[in-house]
């Protein structure tokens, strides 16, 4: 093996110290570089590769470009097989057999969403190809028999260092092996899915979500209401409901009812917005400033559509992203603590815990799954005991004399 010695900078420090082959000094830090052979370069931006090894050690940088060469001339041998001819063809007698072409992992997609995203919501098809989208931008859209482990890998530790959590990170990976083991089994491909078998470190970074106090909760209110605008009244109509936000951007005017006895929301799936859950379909009594925002959205002359919070919904989709970056970004500049739009469902439990409101209620209000078959018993608590639970909530000022539990029961 060839070695260079090293630059007198380095030799002032460390002496008798030799530089391995496919390395040179920066300082005093150790950076792997190779050129890209001729025959590869057309899938290379750039005729060389740099890397910087993160070590001031010699022996440790050897052993890293040890590995690093292993793992390019794997690749590069895995891109020159691809492109050429099976040699075994050559040798067989009277038969015109072709090999079988194995798709990309962008064609296995394609046949991902014909198949399975017919009657899925539009965030069904944003997931999957923003999924796939980020694999091809890291690691090449290739053949999917030709993806490695160690490519899996490297996704992995890329995702994290982006800063996603563990779990967003495993979610990501579910949705890639199932539109690689989708198409593996329709074409009947005989290899391993590389990324089915990934290991994930147990890291301890998922962010809790505070709820709001109440009196944070009445300044974003009331704050809401001198704005007066429609992201306000969404934000508002979240507020004394628990909505998910989804649920809220997506609602069609049809879906607000201020003219029943109890005005109320009804939260049912729409083509351009399903629901998370069979239980998130539900009634939820308007109080408070969920009230006052419903009442704003319908006497707002400027939109003349049929729904709700048209700047984020239309007859395709529901754009509840991008509400979340903005009203988040709001809370985030107005108001103190780390706040975040979800965090009104986590405040909106826990006000109700805290008047001793009943976990069936609470769950039904939220639309939250029932967790025994008992529960799921029924047609649930009636709209007028549920708005009787939410007038007790500390900020909500009933002026009509509430029903009481103990008298219904």
């Amino acid at each position: 093996q060839a070695f260079l010695w090293i630059s007198d900078v380095w030799v002032d420090t460390v002496v008798d110290k030799i530089v391995p082959a496919y390395c040179y000094l920066k300082g005093t830090t150790f950076y792997f570089t190779r050129h890209v052979p001729i025959d590869v370069q057309k899938y290379y931006s750039t005729q060389r590769i740099q890397i910087c090894l993160k070590t001031r050690s010699p022996h440790n940088a050897a052993n890293a470009i040890k590995s690093i060469n292993q793992k390019l001339d794997d690749y590069w041998m895995a891109l020159r097989l691809s492109t050429m001819d099976n040699p075994a063809l050559r040798f067989l007698k009277d038969r015109a057999v072709e090999p079988s072409s194995v798709p990309l992992l962008s064609e296995a997609l394609d046949t991902y969403l014909r198949l399975k995203g017919s009657n899925k919501a539009p965030t069904f098809h944003r997931g999957a190809k923003r999924n796939i989208k980020a694999v091809v931008d890291v690691l090449g859209d290739k053949p999917i028999d030709q993806y490695r482990s160690s490519d899996a890998a490297a996704f992995r530790d890329y995702s994290l260092e982006r800063g996603l959590t563990v779990a967003s990170v495993k979610r990501n990976f579910s949705t890639i092996r199932s539109i690689i083991n989708l198409t593996l089994s329709e074409q009947g491909i005989d290899c391993r899915n590389p990324f089915s078998k990934v290991f994930f470190p147990e890291l301890d970074d998922v962010k809790d979500r505070k709820p709001i106090p109440e009196e944070t909760l009445k300044l974003i209110q009331s704050k809401s209401k001198q704005i007066n605008d429609d992201r306000r009244w969404l934000l508002s109509l979240i507020s004394d409901t628990g909505m998910r936000l989804a649920e809220a951007a997506g609602l069609a005017k049809r879906d607000i009812c201020l003219d029943a006895e109890i005005p109320h929301l009804v939260i049912q799936p729409h083509p351009w917005r399903s629901l998370k859950t069979k239980s998130s379909s539900r009634l939820i009594p308007l109080v408070g400033a969920s009230l006052w925002a419903a009442k704003q959205v319908l006497n707002d002359q400027a939109n003349t559509t049929a729904f709700a919070f048209p700047r984020y919904t239309n007859e395709a989709d529901c754009n509840a992203n991008s509400a979340s970056a903005t009203l988040n970004k709001w809370l985030h500049n107005n108001f103190p603590g780390d706040y975040v739009v979800h965090s009104f469902r986590h405040s909106f439990r826990d006000r109700l815990r805290a008047i001793q409101c009943p976990t069936e209620v609470i769950d039904q209000l939220g639309g939250w799954n029932n967790k025994s078959v008992g529960e799921g018993y029924g047609e649930g608590y009636s709209l007028s005991i549920l708005s009787d639970w939410l007038t007790r909530l500390p900020n909500i000022r009933n002026p009509k004399k509430c029903l009481r539990i103990n008298e219904l029961a």
